[in-house]
């Protein structure tokens, strides 16, 4: 295509702005993109969120030297003489996403209560970088207390049985501010946005003609708008069947836990500088965020789904944003556990801003990055972040413009998928995901009742 034609971009978090930026960088002049929010960063994107995690422990290395790749791309000209193994943990030193990323060291483990497969999942991510000649030197194994409080000399709690291991190269990126300072860079490069319930919603996608002559032509929007537009990306994340219904078929809109503690401006300095911390068979946690002092924790499991009667998973359309201001009983209890483990000075603190945070997984963790089948390459669906897409945010927009280049999908793990997986079980799809996931509707009911019993 003509790198004049018009482009549109529906979603405008991680992926979308990053498709943008590389348009732009690559020469394309007509972007505009979509926004259901009123502003960027957009409280419907899966990266509003005062950190994101940013490692290269995967189950293989095709996504280790991704991740990689992310962190250490200082810039085009160099990103060339890069092998791939070597381009995306820079690319967050990049002074463009440099003010967002902290390298404060990440700590991987299980507590000496864990199951098999959270042992396993340990196992296989230090597997994935022990070897690894960019992260070997600065990893160091972590048998008892003693050695985790070497790297997090804040922990007081009794670590019981505890063991694992730190990786010195990575962290977290504050992904809020992320998708703010991107956009702002991106506006003044004179990428369009379009942001709204009104103006910025696409309703529906325009095709015209039928069959093989079927082409999308452009976006319908909320305000009963149609815009034109030769190409059209759909990076919107957990809510995209509602406009693409097939990805449905393989891609569920799914969501974790996440609450704070609320800490004082000592405790807050207190905590300053600690490594992530990831407990597989419990939960993980940042360093608070200076701003806010916000201390955020995330229990881990298999998520949570919200099953329509066609067997499709979506955000709850009928609020937005969705439900929000409470965590799963379950999920509670595993940070409370946690935090009696670390730090149990805070395990009876009050949880404030408790939430649900939705994300688009796949039953392999895989991305879909690929032409829509039958529109004659003028769709592109952007999918399946599976909870792993963010760290990618610096060079996820390169991959874009390389699908729309070669006019095929290249890299078989990212094309478009045929299987219908709906109503599968995916728990032991990949290490990560342990236990079951369940219904948002089951975990409503809960909660009703559980208020209901305390006011009784």
């Amino acid at each position: 295509m003509s790198k004049s034609e018009s482009i549109a971009i529906v979603g405008g978090g991680a992926w979308g702005l990053s498709t943008a930026l590389h348009l732009h960088r690559t020469g394309y002049t007509n972007i505009t993109v979509f926004e259901t929010a009123d502003s960027i960063p957009s409280r419907y994107s899966a990266a509003y969120d005062i950190n994101k995690i940013v490692r290269a422990e995967y189950e293989e290395s095709f996504y280790t030297d991704l991740a990689l790749v992310s962190l250490i791309e200082k810039s085009l000209k160099r990103a060339d003489q890069l092998t791939s193994s070597q381009q995306a943990i820079e690319a967050w030193k990049d002074p463009l996403f440099g003010p967002y990323y902290h390298e404060t060291g990440y700590i991987v483990a299980t507590s000496g209560s864990a199951l098999a497969k959270a042992n396993k999942s340990l196992e296989t991510a230090l597997a994935s970088v022990s070897k690894h000649p960019v992260f070997a030197p600065g990893i160091q194994a972590l048998d008892n207390g003693d050695e985790f409080k070497k790297y997090a000399w804040q922990i007081t709690g009794p670590l019981k049985g505890f063991t694992g291991y730190f990786n010195r190269l990575a962290g977290y990126a504050h992904s809020a501010n992320a998708l703010k300072g991107i956009f702002l860079h991106c506006a003044t490069l004179g990428i369009k946005f379009v942001l709204g319930r009104s103006a910025g919603t696409v309703t529906e996608l325009v095709y015209d003609g039928q069959g093989n002559d079927r082409k999308c032509t452009g976006v319908r929007t909320a305000d009963g708008i149609t815009h034109s537009a030769a190409k059209t990306i759909v990076a919107s994340g957990a809510w995209g069947a509602s406009l693409v219904p097939e990805m449905g078929r393989f891609v569920t809109a799914r969501s974790w836990s996440v609450a704070h503690v609320q800490l004082t401006e000592q405790e807050c300095d207190y905590l300053r500088g600690l490594p992530v911390i990831n407990v597989r068979d419990l939960g993980f946690f940042f360093e608070p965020d200076p701003a806010t002092r916000l201390f955020k924790l995330c229990p881990l499991g298999a998520g949570f789904s919200n099953t329509n009667n066609e067997g499709t998973s979506l955000p709850p359309m009928d609020r937005i944003p969705p439900p929000q201001d409470f965590i799963p009983a379950d999920d509670e209890i595993k940070l409370r556990t946690l935090l009696a483990e670390t730090f149990p000075w805070m395990a009876d603190r009050s949880f404030v801003d408790k939430k649900l945070c939705w994300f688009a997984d796949t039953s392999d963790s895989e991305y879909c990055i690929d032409f829509l089948p039958d529109t004659n390459n003028s769709v592109v669906v952007l999918s399946g972040d599976s909870g792993h897409g963010f760290k990618m945010m610096p060079i996820f927009g390169k991959w874009v413009v390389e699908l729309l280049e070669n006019g095929r999908q290249n890299i078989d793990r990212w094309r478009w998928k045929t299987k219908d997986e709906r109503g599968q079980d995916w728990g032991d799809g990949v290490s990560w995901r342990i236990g079951k996931s369940r219904e948002l509707s089951e975990l409503i009911d809960e909660a009703r009742r559980g208020g209901l019993q305390a006011r009784l």
